[in-house]
């Protein structure tokens, strides 16, 4: 099991999507992030090969959009929202709001690596 960790007060890579990550704790099921975009940004939209990710926004506004084989849809994001990536979907978000977006992310099974996500054509 990974060591415990406080949140860094500056990011550890950026992600392939184009949002800062402060890596958290993980273990063998899991591992969790936190991601920062800020103002008027917008992320590259990707898609994960193996795992699932759920998040809660933690601060800011913005919207995220999801795609899979049989649904699309856009979702408004605000402080105290959860929300769910399955496996393969392609997704984008951005910040709408005048402070950055802030979010904490669990991936089941834990993050790989950079390979993880991949590039897809997005809404923005």
């Amino acid at each position: 099991m990974s060591a415990d960790r406080h949140l860094p007060d500056h990011y550890d890579v950026l992600a392939p999507d184009g949002s800062e990550v402060r890596i958290l704790a993980s273990g063998e099921r899991g591992s969790m992030a936190h991601f920062t975009l800020p103002p008027g940004q917008t992320s590259l939209a990707v898609a994960h090969r193996t795992v699932e990710e759920v998040w809660y926004i933690e601060a800011g506004q913005g919207q995220m959009w999801r795609k899979s084989a049989d649904a699309e849809s856009v979702i408004e994001l605000r402080a105290g929202l959860s929300l769910v990536i399955p496996v393969a979907t392609h997704f984008q978000f951005r910040c709408t709001g005048n402070n950055a977006l802030k979010a904490v992310g669990v991936t089941m099974p834990p993050w790989p690596g950079m390979d993880e996500a991949f590039q897809v054509a997005g809404k923005w």
